[in-house]
């Protein structure tokens, strides 16, 4: 969001608390208002309730050593519960509109580099081992101190890529851009919707959701990203009924055949915790859950960042408030998953989407976790908003995040060329931690090849010479034959 913006959306001086719930939560001190938080905790759910389909779809449809599969209604259950009971502590705890949920990318690991190799007790036993890690890393203020120890231009540069990579999500989603087959032979990555061009009632339905949000936020709507979900949404449903339509993705829009489910929670408290070194070698093990600990632990370091920023919540020097308890919920959430059966649960950039709505504090997790505790009863109800109506509103919050770039001075190149290759790898790589480790490696070797080796901070170093390890595991493997 741009200075200007904030600007507006602030008063001058904070007007006095409402009452201690305000007080609690400093939304007046921030400010924002009740109705602001409500909405960006609705906007934030909507736009990440398509986990409720996904996880159970990806952990669901691997296999373990043994050939177990995890049932489907019990993961939902089981995700449904950890993003719930997270994002409601992340909110009371750590008073940020920072939502929790499984991990996308994290539970790929799970479904189909892990879980082949051991049972899905022992599998989910390595999430909470690598979670109780991270939390180590936070009491010791070793996580915290890697955050603080980040150039502030750096900074903003992952706000941006984030923006970028949350835009990209969203044209991916909604079937605006589509991955070209290989077999076509071509040298170009991704295309124009399905087949070079725009077909479809799905693409139309989100290519009016985009107009729409774009609109409404032109006008400074209150409500823009929430009105847009809706609307679109309902607009779904209606073309749905009438048209004849193969195929919505994850989520069909029509109204379902019953509103309430029973949840199953079976899934919960299955875990082992050391049972994966009596399955496979100690060596595999440790470069597992290194892998893990290194994705999870900057993926969470972007997104907290990035939604900081964007909220307008860092302080003059670029810190986010509270960052210890921040952190250390994000860690325990990674817990909560394992021993729930979920994957590594963690803090979702989407909640950029609340963000953009208005949301400034946890109260809004408040409303965004009652949804998903509602969820645990009414998921065929809260399901059916197509990720074509949902997915507008990344491509709205990736613009608002986008403008940070400006404050990056890109005529000093030491930090103009980690600063590109940060945005630039995010999104073209699909993930935030790639985009952190090229900009980190960067920036250490820039630095160095000026004579100015002093000015880097000695856990800059470290976390530089991890990720070169983190993006040379497949050889690593090999050496050590582990592979």
């Amino acid at each position: 969001m741009s200075e200007t913006q904030k600007v507006t959306d602030r008063p001058s001086a904070a007007p006095p608390a409402a009452n201690s719930v305000d007080r609690f939560f400093k939304i007046s001190e921030r400010g924002s208002s009740f109705g602001r938080e409500i909405r960006g905790g609705f906007a934030t759910f909507f736009t990440m309730a398509y986990i409720l389909v996904l996880n159970p779809i990806i952990l669901g449809s691997a296999k373990d050593k043994f050939g177990h599969q995890l049932d489907a209604v019990q993961l939902t259950t089981a995700t449904a519960l950890v993003a719930a009971v997270m994002t409601i502590i992340m909110g009371v705890g750590g008073n940020l509109p920072l939502a929790l949920a499984a991990g996308l990318g994290l539970n790929a690991v799970v479904a189909f580099q892990i879980a082949p190799l051991m049972s899905w007790d022992d599998a989910m036993g390595l999430i909470v081992l690598e979670g109780l890690l991270i939390c180590v890393l936070v009491v010791t203020g070793l996580r915290e101190a890697v955050m603080h120890a980040i150039p502030q231009p750096l900074k903003q540069a992952i706000s941006v890529g984030i923006g970028l990579f949350i835009a990209f999500i969203g044209f991916v989603d909604a079937g605006f851009v589509s991955r070209i087959p290989d077999v076509a032979g071509t040298t170009v990555p991704v295309q124009l919707g399905g087949t070079g061009t725009l077909s479809g009632w799905p693409v139309l339905v989100f290519c009016l959701g985009v107009l729409l949000t774009v609109g409404l936020l032109a006008r400074k709507v209150k409500g823009a990203i929430l009105i847009s979900i809706v609307t679109m949404t309902v607009v779904a449903i209606v073309i749905n009924s009438i048209a004849d339509i193969k195929t919505w993705g994850l989520t069909t829009p029509s109204w379902p055949d019953k509103v309430v489910d029973t949840p199953d929670f079976g899934l919960i408290g299955h875990f082992s915790l050391f049972g994966s070194f009596s399955e496979t070698s100690a060596i595999t093990v440790v470069l597992l859950v290194f892998t893990l600990i290194l994705s999870d632990f900057f993926d969470t370091m972007g997104t907290v960042v990035g939604i900081s920023a964007e909220a307008g919540l860092l302080d003059d020097e670029g810190k986010v408030p509270d960052l210890g308890r921040v952190l250390l919920i994000d860690g325990a959430a990674a817990v909560a998953g394992g021993a729930a059966s979920s994957s590594s649960a963690t803090s979702y950039i989407e909640s950029a989407a609340g963000v953009g709505e208005g949301s400034r504090t946890g109260f809004s997790n408040l409303v965004t976790g009652g949804m998903f505790a509602l969820a645990l009863f009414l998921t065929p109800l809260l399901t059916i908003v197509p990720l074509q109506a949902a997915a507008p509103a990344l491509v709205a919050v990736g613009f608002l995040m986008m403008t940070q770039v400006k404050n990056i001075d890109w005529d000093q190149y030491e930090i103009a060329i980690p600063a590109f290759l940060t945005i630039a790898v995010m999104p073209f790589t699909y993930s935030i931690t790639n985009g952190i480790g090229a900009g980190f490696l960067a920036y250490v070797l820039i630095k160095t090849v000026l004579g100015k080796a002093k000015e880097i901070h000695w856990l800059l170093w470290a976390a530089s010479a991890l990720f070169l390890v983190y993006f040379a595991i497949d050889p690593i493997e090999q050496i050590l034959g582990v592979k």
